[in-house]
């Protein structure tokens, strides 16, 4: 069994149940194959998420695209304990920690979100003093507002410092296909598996042209100044479920420079491995996972990942659909806790209908 906790509100007794796989449409951007392991193909063998083209035609050696999340087969259920866990402040004078998953263009659920933790006021202010407020990445694509996501993050970074506090953001694979298709645009890039476009793997993942008409050169070099990971009060906190980040530095600083080095010398090429490296998932899921976190726990540190990019109802086997027909979203209370509570996934799933978390770390089992 696969070991999870939700937070739930206070006096509430744990319940254990079974996720169901529910009557559901899958989204359209969810209708993709198994993952190559779950099908016992090598990953090297299948195509990867990102090659695309934009119209009917596809030329001579240009391979479709993938979209980037996958359909879950029935039977692969898991259980969950959801149980009620106490906050505890940090003794060290700093303040308390927070960490917010996958928001993908939905502004107003993640005003909700921070005011129901006390992060920010009725205006939408920083309120929260010297709290430390880490965002997991991916705050554009599919969602209606990304741009004003990206504003609200930044705005709320200057008044946090001046409060006391942080507000950080760590980088996302979907800025990495953002910042691509702005500089890229429809250049031929070398998939590995045929021809393919940072333009038009972002149209088919979600890209919401408001977000490019809005997109100015701060939003850019923003993006493109984040880190990929960062360790915080034993917590290594990344956006992506995969063990990628040891291909780019042995320490947290050489992944973080090595990163930003490649996004500087502004190759599409190499952009495009990163891009395509940072997309992969689920390497803490299955069957070897905890040992996968293990090897990303030695090599920079920290008791436990905290990561985003796979929404927790694609971990669970329970998939709701993009509208929330019928009130049939996924139930996600919580971040989900595994790989031998080694591993905390944030990303709630709020692009099928399920929950923006912010949540305050640590965690308990």
């Amino acid at each position: 069994m696969v070991e999870g906790s939700m937070t739930q509100g206070a006096g509430q007794e744990p319940v254990v149940r079974t996720a169901t796989l529910r009557d559901f449409r899958v989204p359209p951007y969810a209708q993709t194959p198994v993952p190559p392991q779950a099908q016992g193909v090598a990953p090297s063998s299948v195509p990867h998420p990102g090659n695309a083209v934009v119209g009917d035609g596809q030329p001579e050696g240009y391979t479709p695209t993938e979209r980037d999340l996958p359909v879950i087969r029935r039977g692969d259920t898991v259980q969950v304990q959801t149980v009620a866990e106490p906050h505890p402040p940090s003794d060290d004078g700093r303040g308390p920690l927070f960490v917010v998953g996958d928001v993908h263009g939905y502004l107003d659920e993640l005003l909700a979100a921070l005011g129901e933790q006390g992060l920010i006021d009725a205006d939408g202010n920083w309120a929260a003093g010297n709290a430390r407020l880490w965002f997991l990445g991916d705050f554009t694509d599919r969602g209606p507002d990304g741009i004003g996501v990206i504003d609200l993050v930044m705005r709320l970074s200057a008044e946090a410092a001046a409060a006391g506090g942080y507000c950080k953001a760590l980088m996302g694979n979907h800025e990495l296909l953002l910042i691509g298709a702005k500089r890229f645009a429809d250049t031929p890039v070398n998939s590995g598996a045929g021809t393919a476009t940072f333009q038009a793997a972002w149209l088919l993942n979600g890209g919401q042209k408001t977000d490019m008409e809005r997109l100015q050169d701060v939003h850019l070099q923003w993006m493109s100044r984040l880190d990929a990971v960062v360790e915080e009060d034993g917590h290594l906190l990344m956006h992506s479920d995969t063990t990628a980040y040891l291909d780019y530095g042995s320490t947290i600083e050489d992944v973080n420079d090595t990163i930003t080095a490649i996004l500087t010398r502004n190759d599409a090429d190499e952009c495009w491995d990163l891009f395509r490296k940072l997309t992969k998932r689920f390497a803490f899921r299955d069957e070897g996972g905890s040992q996968a976190v293990r090897e990303l726990l030695t090599t920079y540190g920290g008791q436990r990942v905290v990561h985003g990019h796979s929404p927790i109802p694609y971990l669970l086997g329970e998939v709701g659909t993009e509208e929330g027909e019928d009130g049939a979203g996924p139930v996600i209370n919580g971040p989900h806790v595994y790989a031998d509570g080694l591993a905390i996934a944030m990303d709630g799933g709020v692009t099928m209908a399920g929950k923006l978390l912010v949540v305050q770390l640590p965690l308990h089992d």
